[in-house]
């Protein structure tokens, strides 16, 4: 069987573990390997402010409450994303206002964006949807003139780019998934970029349980006590220092994966150029990450047929996300603005393919050539 991902190992991540254990004796929260992983983030993305988290649902969590989101309040956001996303600003009391997707990119359509505006909105949520940017000038500029936040959702996004600037690193705050199904990983983790310095204090709070906790560590008071609502949100540095071992090869898997998105695209580019399979673009001036390639068939009972195909020849294949304006909370929760027009016939389309970092080019040719015997007397 061709798993669908595996996550990815580059072979350091065992020693850092045991040095976290065994040397640093840190193995819970904010230790010298979550700096480290946080440091390389900053420097990296030129983002000002890095803190790593549990999970990205936790980043989206923070990010929600530093939006200073209460009650009633409105949140623009795609429908075609996973439900943390939607999660973590119905926790701090928004109402959900979806807009459709752009076809080629499954992303939010920018141009639906200003008519879901009420006087109620106070954010909108950029979800990178398989590492593609989402069109933030456009996005950025509505926020601006309507003196909103924006919320990069870039859980899939680590080391992508919109006109040379990081995924995450251009709205007020981004946020990223460490999950074993991500490009890198250390199990379960995320990070948030706080990009306004203006909320860089009531970030540790939130993460430091409500506590000014951080600024007790580094000598600014005498003693750290309870000031705002928090939670847990600090990740074990076990967890930080396996991710460490794969930041120090974020070029390297970065380029493995790119390479095998690339091998994906010439071999099922002919069955594109027919019109009978729709596969993965990426607008001028954004660099991808790989993070998923994705096929879409010509309907959903095609979809449905072509991933039981690739299961008979040991190929694992799925779905995605199911619209979440049509699911039980996204209807208790949320509206949509405007028409869905691609959101949910796009979704229905759309199948997963195996990608992962070192995907064997034999095990890739397996899968495209299952892809083609599918198709073959179609066109």
């Amino acid at each position: 069987m061709i798993n669908f991902n595996v996550p990815p190992v580059v072979g350091n991540e065992m020693g850092y573990v045991r040095q976290a254990v065994e040397d640093n004796r840190k193995i819970s929260g904010d230790g010298p390997f979550t700096k480290k992983c946080e440091q390389w983030m900053c420097d990296r993305f030129s983002t000002p402010k890095v803190l790593l988290t549990t999970s990205g649902t936790s980043a989206l969590e923070m990010a929600a409450w530093l939006c200073d989101i209460k009650p009633g309040d409105e949140v623009i956001l795609p429908s075609f994303t996973f439900s943390s996303t939607a999660t973590s600003f119905v926790l701090a009391g928004a109402k959900l206002v979806f807009v459709d997707v752009r076809p080629d990119t499954m992303n939010i359509d920018e141009s639906k964006i200003e008519a879901a505006i009420t006087d109620k909105t106070k954010a909108i949520v950029a979800v990178h949807y398989a590492g593609v940017a989402c069109e933030m000038d456009t996005i950025m500029d509505i926020a601006q003139r309507y003196g909103l936040r924006v919320v990069e959702d870039a859980a899939q996004g680590v080391m992508s780019t919109y006109h040379g600037k990081a995924l995450g690193s251009i709205g007020d705050l981004g946020c990223f998934s460490f999950h074993e199904t991500k490009n890198y990983s250390m199990g379960e983790g995320g990070a948030i970029l706080i990009n306004d310095p203006q909320l860089f204090e009531r970030a540790e709070i939130i993460r430091e349980k409500g506590t000014n906790r951080s600024r007790f560590l580094r000598g600014q008071v005498d003693k750290y006590t309870w000031v705002d609502w928090g939670s847990s949100y600090l990740p074990s540095d076990i967890n930080a220092a396996y991710l460490w071992g794969q930041l120090q090869c974020a070029d390297e898997i970065n380029e493995n994966r790119l390479a095998s998105w690339d091998a994906y695209k010439r071999a099922l580019q002919p069955l594109a150029d027919v019109g009978v399979l729709g596969i993965p673009t990426s607008p001028e001036g954004c660099k991808h990450n790989a993070h998923m390639f994705y096929v879409k068939a010509a309907d959903l009972g095609e979809r449905t047929a072509l991933i039981a195909f690739l299961k008979e020849r040991g190929v694992q294949s799925t779905f995605h996300y199911v619209p979440l304006h049509s699911s039980p909370a996204g209807l208790r929760f949320g509206r949509f603005s405007g028409e869905d027009v691609y959101t949910t016939r796009e979704s229905n389309r759309l199948a997963r393919l195996p990608m992962y970092y070192g995907l064997k080019p034999c095990d890739l040719n397996t899968v495209v050539e299952a892809i083609h015997a599918f198709y073959a007397g179609r066109y």
